[in-house]
């Protein structure tokens, strides 16, 4: 039996300890410059813990944004913690690495996308922590996919 390098696999892993970097630098100095973030999840994933309000309004994956109003962001080895307002009313989230399918800061037009075989293209649902025009006037930021890197 032949052994193969897992490119795909690896390049997620990889990818998501960024992210985890990145978070890490935001939970010590803060947000800087216009930076913020759009982070799509999976609501199913078994180790997301959010309100049971907002998995039944988002049953399959939801979109938060880090901007303005979030508090008691905790980054850990296997995913991180945040408290987000929804309509004023604040809310604690846990949200492993894994369940992360698109994690975008448009205001640098950067964007990761990390895609399954069983994933659609329906647009996600958004809930954000500020006004819904706070991210006027940005640009789209590119995605990049890697799965056209699995066999």
């Amino acid at each position: 039996m032949s052994r193969t390098i897992d490119y795909g696999n690896l390049m997620h892993h990889a990818l998501r300890g960024l992210i985890q970097s990145v978070l890490r630098d935001v939970q010590e100095h803060g947000l800087p410059g216009q930076h913020h973030f759009f982070i799509t999840f999976d609501t199913m994933h078994p180790d997301v813990e959010i309100a049971d309000w907002l998995s039944d309004r988002y049953p399959d994956e939801m979109t938060v944004v880090m901007q303005h109003e979030f508090e008691r962001l905790e980054v850990g080895e296997d995913g991180f913690s945040v408290t987000l307002s929804f309509g004023d009313k604040p809310e604690p989230l846990f949200i492993p690495y894994d369940a992360i399918k698109t994690f975008v800061d448009p205001s640098v037009e950067f964007g990761l996308r990390f895609e399954t075989q069983e994933e659609n293209d329906d647009d996600a649902d958004e809930a954000e922590d500020g006004p819904a025009d706070a991210d006027e006037g940005h640009k789209d930021a590119e995605i990049v996919s890697l799965d056209s890197f699995r066999k």
